[in-house]
């Protein structure tokens, strides 16, 4: 019989928050697969589990993702670890799911501990639909282009961030976004857990003056449909109403269908469109 892959999530700081389930598969598998086995050594040596144990990280996570699938086709169980949190969440470990998953292997996860949803919960944002962007690129075309996105999100969004980066991030993010609602979550789970709610300015204004220190994790308001209804209103009204009737008629869309968009789009009655339109024709 061939073995099976179980994503692990391990604390994210307090090493309380491992589950029971999670220790009991660490000792059984045949092979831990670890992102950087040094920082999960302690964690091991913490619980006493003497597994063997491998690296699996950034850099060799395909050839690597293939070694480990042939173990486990010829029957070795294998657990995979991030060095913190849930395996597969902004990590490599989403490679080697693919490739097992390619080769008919099973992949079961093991719930626990992951620092976005640890933050949202604790944000006083609304929790119901989200936007997790990770960390964000540091290739500055490709950062704007996603930055430019997140302008007209409507979700809550979560970034993570580094100390060294967080002044300059929070700066791009009122550069594009505007001043909206912030809760940053720095250190979660661990001694001193902070978690700051503010604006995005005021954020700006205080890490001006206190030295970042610590993981941090990012939640930000999502922009509201009213404010994006109005803002695509107010675009729709600044075209003539013969543009606007092209837009939808170029579509080959007919011209009665046409005046219901426009009506719909202006937030007027179709009435008031069909009378302007025979004024101006």
């Amino acid at each position: 019989m061939q073995g099976k892959l179980y994503l692990c999530a391990t604390p994210i700081g307090n090493l309380e928050d491992i589950t029971l389930r999670v220790l009991r598969v660490l000792k059984e598998v045949d092979l831990i697969a670890a992102e950087d086995t040094r920082n999960s050594l302690k964690l091991l040596n913490h619980f006493d589990i003497k597994t063997p144990m491998t690296s699996y990280h950034e850099y060799n996570k395909i050839e690597k993702a293939y070694q480990l699938a042939e173990k486990m086709l010829k029957g070795q169980n294998v657990a995979l670890i991030t060095d913190a949190g849930t395996p597969g969440i902004s990590d490599p470990g989403e490679e080697l799911v693919r490739i097992c998953q390619e080769s008919g292997i099973s992949v079961t996860s093991l719930p626990g501990p992951a620092a976005c949803v640890t933050a949202l919960s604790m944000s006083g944002l609304p929790a119901r639909r989200f936007a997790f962007e990770a960390f964000l690129p540091r290739e500055k075309k490709e950062r704007e282009q996603i930055l430019a996105s997140l302008k007209q999100e409507t979700r809550t969004i979560i970034l993570y961030e580094a100390p060294h980066h967080l002044l300059k991030t929070l700066e791009e993010l009122y550069k594009t976004l505007g001043n909206r609602s912030i809760t940053i979550c720095r250190e979660l789970t661990k001694k001193y857990e902070t978690v700051f709610i503010s604006t995005i300015s005021g954020a700006i204004s205080y890490y001006q003056k206190e030295a970042p220190r610590g993981e941090f994790v990012l939640v930000i308001q999502g922009r509201s449909f009213q404010e994006l209804q109005k803002e695509q209103q107010e675009n729709w009204n600044a075209l003539t109403l013969e543009e606007h009737m092209n837009h939808y008629e170029s579509q080959g869309i007919s011209r009665k269908e046409a005046m219901k968009l426009v009506a719909k789009d202006r937030g007027v009655s179709k009435r008031e469109i069909y009378g302007k339109l025979l004024e101006d024709s």
